[in-house]
């Protein structure tokens, strides 16, 4: 009962005539970032916290912070919803979590049934929207109330599993990802020590002693990284688009959805309160489940109105539930809830347990955005899936000046100095080499938001124990959370190297 008296206030905060503003403002942009191939839900949440902060300058601190969060939240379910319309009109995801929509989608469009599929895929987001928003008003207060019994040594070892988790899953090659963790992990450690006071890799530059701003890195290596790789790769080629008829779908649609669609949403939810398993996964989970359960598995990649129902309501169930660790525990379950975590320090607000004592208005405020939000989407999707669709046609002589311009102007707005500019400029190079080279960039950006906290908590368990480092064991909940952060990583090398040596077997 308590929840539901906390989400009313939500709904007071929310159902104001800004934030209201805000929640559109930042699932339509949301939609249009899923629509254009290779931009993605990180890249735009990225691109958009200057402008938020741009937007909120004449808000108390705590407001500009709720309305922030609303805004950008909208960009990162928005992107979910707008991902199927490459998918299924191009054959080009928008996003990663949006390929499974792309095996039967493509095919549905190539039978001129686009519109049909466009419109479950909306139908279906919403529904998985809602039941994710209501698994975060349940679990929100139970979790941050365990989480409140936590220590130090507890948190060390929770953020030690949080980035193991997004390591092992991120790319092709966990090695690649560990590197790129490590590397953001040093990068946080450059600065003013704050225990000690003493400059760390600062080099006698005094415009390095405040560290590496989180933002120029993330906007640079993901918006300005596609920039260079679209100019560089002269990736503007497009397939032929389909043409979208019939909108609304038939009632032997809605029947072969409607299972799917609340399968794929509580799957969905599920595997995104799994820190590190994302979208993408759950998607995948969702449609091999159905391809498994269904009658006729052969229809499956022939254009089956499952195969789009189930993983696009997985995809925006999981980044519903992903949710839910950032504001309960401080825990991103990827990258795109570690940019938002990094938005949310910004304004001086930390995410876990104390959020929802200490500042109840920006979570509440925010779960109540996500209802009005996924409502906003329904209404936006459907009519406009033609409108939508347009987009996909945008030169992209057009598209890349505005990302750029956006990229530069928005930094230099939060930072003032030519340094955050110059090394903006250094993180696009070095975001299109390493996607280049199947580097996956989302750890580092975890890496550089976790390292600061990984090493408080960690200094701070120490300093308990006298130095003594058996206090990350001799904690059950530590423990634990260290136990399975092993096995996280070790499980998959044991599977590849049984895998090799069956292969090695059957070749001999």
């Amino acid at each position: 009962m308590e929840s539901l008296q906390f989400l009313a206030n939500g709904f007071a905060i929310a159902l104001q005539w800004h934030n209201l503003a805000f929640a559109f403002f930042g699932v339509l942009i949301g939609t249009a970032v899923g629509v254009l191939p290779g931009i993605g839900p990180m890249s735009g949440v990225a691109l958009l916290i200057p402008v938020t902060s741009t937007l909120t300058s004449g808000l108390d601190p705590s407001s500009a912070a709720t309305s922030s969060i609303i805004l950008l939240a909208g960009v990162y379910y928005g992107a979910m919803y707008g991902g199927s319309t490459t998918s299924i009109l191009l054959n080009t995801p928008g996003e990663s979590s949006s390929v499974v929509t792309a095996l039967d989608g493509y095919q549905m469009a190539k039978q001129g049934r686009a519109g049909q599929a466009l419109s479950i895929a909306a139908i279906g987001s919403f529904f998985a929207g809602i039941v994710s928003v209501v698994g975060l008003v349940a679990l929100a207060e139970p979790l941050s109330d365990i989480a409140l019994s936590f220590g130090p040594a507890e948190y060390f070892s929770l953020m030690i599993l949080g980035l193991c988790a997004v390591s092992g899953l991120a790319g092709k090659s966990m090695t690649k990802a560990l590197i790129m963790t490590v590397s953001g992990l040093l990068l946080a450690t450059i600065g003013m020590d704050n225990v000690s006071g003493v400059a760390r890799f600062t080099y006698n530059t005094p415009v390095l002693y405040s560290g590496l701003e989180f933002l120029t890195i993330a906007v640079g290596l993901f918006a300005l990284g596609e920039v260079f790789k679209t100019i560089l790769e002269k990736d503007t080629d497009t397939g032929a688009i389909a043409k979208v008829g019939r909108i609304l779908p038939t009632k032997q649609d809605m029947k072969e959805s409607a299972v799917p669609i609340v399968r794929g949403s509580f799957l969905g939810f599920f595997i995104g309160l799994l820190p590190g398993a994302g979208a993408t996964l759950a998607s995948f989970f969702s449609y091999i489940m159905e391809k498994k359960l269904s009658k006729n598995p052969s229809k499956f990649g022939q254009g089956a109105i499952a195969g789009v129902a189930a993983p696009e309501s997985a995809n925006n169930a999981a980044s519903g539930g992903a949710m839910i660790p950032l504001l309960t525990l401080g825990i991103p379950g990827s990258g795109t809830t570690a940019i938002l975590m990094g938005a949310l320090i910004m304004y001086n607000i930390q995410p876990g347990p104390l959020l929802f004592t200490d500042h109840p208005q920006v979570a509440w405020g925010l779960i109540a955005s996500m209802f009005i939000g996924n409502l906003m989407l329904l209404v936006l999707n459907m009519p406009l899936v033609k409108v939508f669709a347009k987009i996909i046609e945008t030169p992209a002589k057009y598209l890349l000046p505005i990302i750029v311009s956006i990229s530069i102007f928005g930094v230099y707005a939060v930072q003032f100095t030519t340094f955050d500019l110059m090394l903006l400029i250094a993180c696009g190079v070095v975001g299109y080499f390493l996607t280049k080279n199947d580097f996956p960039v989302a750890p580092l950006v975890l890496g550089l938001v976790l390292g600061p906290m990984i090493e408080n908590n960690l200094r701070r368990a120490l300093t308990t124990s006298n130095g003594d480092f058996m206090i990350f064991l001799q904690k059950p909940i530590s423990l634990l959370f260290l136990v399975i952060a092993a096995l996280w990583m070790l499980i998959p090398i044991f599977l590849k190297m049984r895998g090799k040596n069956v292969i090695i077997n059957e070749e001999a």
